[in-house]
């Protein structure tokens, strides 16, 4: 069977790793600091925290801000299920809005219906790796009449004096927005490593920050870099410095560092991702929609677009006029042939935890439409030309036996 999304795990990674486990230091310490400085360079960002998981990061970011009961975070009904969770978390409300028809990502004119005095957090999502409209947002959130409705209440809050946006970017790493590459197109964005992206830990995230003053983005970093660790004053690393062994806990804190072991893939990845990894996923996506753009049926993603620029993460296909019931048809036919393709993402408010606590889809059709024809194609670093073409005639295969039916 062809995969789905394997990572890349070659000889430099298994070297970089073996190195580090020899070296006596496999928890946060020289590795993880190194990949924070390379990930800052990177995204051209003020400043960068290696965390274990985008959801922490996530969750972590909206904890400093001050959320909680009584308040509202507004994101896209169409994402992974992290995105809300890690609100109801914070015991804050998600707000659900629909997304644009032709990019997946969120709707500014949804945000805006839905701002209201309630609301302290705005989460937009790079679904697929195509960055949202982020100029549009942070004006919108900036404007008079939208800034009379915020009601700060904790002094973060009270500092920046208006809704933060906090970017869900786990798909975007290396994608831009106007010359300028995600992680640093608004206040605090979140990336994920987890196995399947294109730049992998195998599990891990970071925190990039891009605060406007008064905020210091250096003492943010210090500040998260306690509260990933239990609220602890000192890390490992620090503490080995030969008499500095005293710490403090300034408040219940998380753990939610990152490992040198994970941070050593991610420094062989981060080193080779603009020239090689990009590249090849963006030959990969160039290959599908040369060849499917041929037929009539099928609707392909937008990936490269004016000022923007995907980072390649997920190949989402659409066909045209179809219903769930027949996309799913066509999935198990292209199973049937041992390709292995997935769905993103069925929307939050059709999910079983969701669905209790009163959304409904149908508020949604944009993000219904979507979902129920999408289906997203193998994309990773050692698909090879052949295999490429095994997924294009299975797909071909069975969309046209199905549609013929």
């Amino acid at each position: 069977m062809i995969p789905f999304s394997p990572p890349r795990i070659d000889d430099k990674i298994i070297q970089e790793v073996i190195n580090t486990l020899k070296s006596g230091w496999i928890t946060t310490g020289p590795k993880t600091k190194l990949f924070e400085k390379k990930i800052t360079e990177f995204c051209g960002c003020k400043r960068s925290l290696c965390v274990n998981s985008a959801t922490a990061g996530l969750e972590l970011v909206l904890k400093w801000f001050g959320v909680g009961l009584g308040d509202e975070v507004i994101i896209p009904v169409y994402t992974y299920c992290a995105t809300a969770n890690v609100v109801v978390h914070t015991g804050a409300t998600p707000i659900f809005v629909d997304i644009n028809k032709d990019d997946f990502t969120i709707s500014i004119k949804e945000i805006e219906k839905a701002i209201t005095s309630r609301t302290k957090v705005i989460v937009p999502v790079d679904i697929g790796g195509m960055p949202c409209d982020y100029n549009g947002i942070n004006d919108l959130v900036t404007r008079d009449d939208v800034n009379n409705l915020f009601i700060p209440v904790t002094e973060a809050q009270k500092k920046l004096g208006r809704i933060l946006i906090l970017s869900d970017s786990a798909h975007s790493m290396g994608a831009v927005y106007y010359n300028k590459k995600a992680g640093s197109l608004t206040d605090i964005s979140v990336f994920s490593f987890h196995a399947v992206k294109n730049l992998t830990t195998g599990e891990g995230g970071a925190i990039t920050f891009n605060m406007p003053k008064p905020f210091n983005n250096d003492d943010l970093y210090d500040y998260f870099n306690v509260i990933a660790l239990h609220g602890q004053t000192k890390d490992a690393l620090s503490k080995s410095i030969g008499g500095k062994w005293k710490y403090d806990v300034i408040e219940a804190g998380y753990k939610a560092n990152m490992t040198d072991v994970l941070a050593s893939i991610g420094l062989i990845e981060i080193d080779r991702y603009e020239n090689d990894t990009l590249v090849k996923f963006r030959k990969i996506f160039n290959k599908y929609s040369q060849v499917l753009k041929k037929f009539k049926w099928a609707e392909l993603p937008v990936y490269e677009k004016n000022d923007r620029i995907s980072s390649y993460h997920i190949f989402m296909l659409r066909i045209k006029g179809i219903t769930e019931e027949v996309r799913d048809q066509i999935i198990q036919k292209i199973f049937e042939k041992d390709i292995s393709v997935n769905v993103h993402f069925i929307p939050l408010s059709s999910l079983s935890y969701y669905k209790q606590l009163g959304y409904k889809t149908e508020k949604f059709p944009v993000a219904y439409d979507v979902y129920s024809r999408e289906i997203t194609l193998p994309a990773y670093y050692d698909l090879t030309d052949e295999q490429i073409d095994e997924v294009l005639n299975a797909l071909i295969y069975s969309v046209e036996a199905v549609l013929s039916e």
